[in-house]
């Protein structure tokens, strides 16, 4: 029977590129002349930190960091989790902006249910941090690639592993 998996990977060669482009721009601008703002990016843990001097010159990265990630990989900023900004020596201020990777269990839920409603004649099953979707034609997993694309837009989610 032919399947398919929904997931949600991040390109993080398309992530480094994007964070290499914003420290040229800073470096580039004179209003960051003299002042620690830069975006650093630890692969292992999977984080994205921006430094500034003050909460402004933070947002200010910011608007520099984002189209250049959506540039690269688009909606790539909507699985990033912000976290609160911290202070560190003196005025100065960090941000962490957590990449989430894979599907959570609440969307992955949440795509089964729609699939299910849908009354398309396939089987939904969450695996790990995909959702495996298997039917007995190609056509309608097609109709169910399209259904979920339309309905869910609030998190990045790409279809592969096709089988036949």
């Amino acid at each position: 029977m032919p399947s398919f998996d929904f997931s949600s990977e991040v390109d993080m060669v398309a992530l480094k590129n994007a964070i290499d482009a914003t420290g040229k721009k800073i470096v580039g601008r004179h209003d960051f002349k003299g002042t620690s703002a830069k975006v650093e990016m630890n692969e292992k843990d999977k984080i994205v930190t921006v430094y500034a001097d003050s909460d402004f010159q933070l947002d200010q990265v910011k608007v520099i960091l984002f189209p250049e990630m959506e540039k690269k990989e688009p909606d790539c900023t909507k699985r990033l989790d912000a976290q609160a900004v911290q202070k560190v020596s003196g005025d100065k201020v960090k941000q962490e902006l957590k990449i989430k990777i894979g599907i959570e269990s609440e969307l992955a839920k949440k795509i089964v249910k729609l699939i299910k409603d849908s009354k398309l004649k396939v089987q939904a099953a969450i695996q790990g941090d995909a959702v495996r979707v298997t039917g007995a034609k190609r056509d309608v997993l097609q109709e169910t690639i399209a259904l979920v694309k339309k309905s869910i837009t609030d998190f990045p989610i790409k279809y592969g592993n096709f089988r036949d």
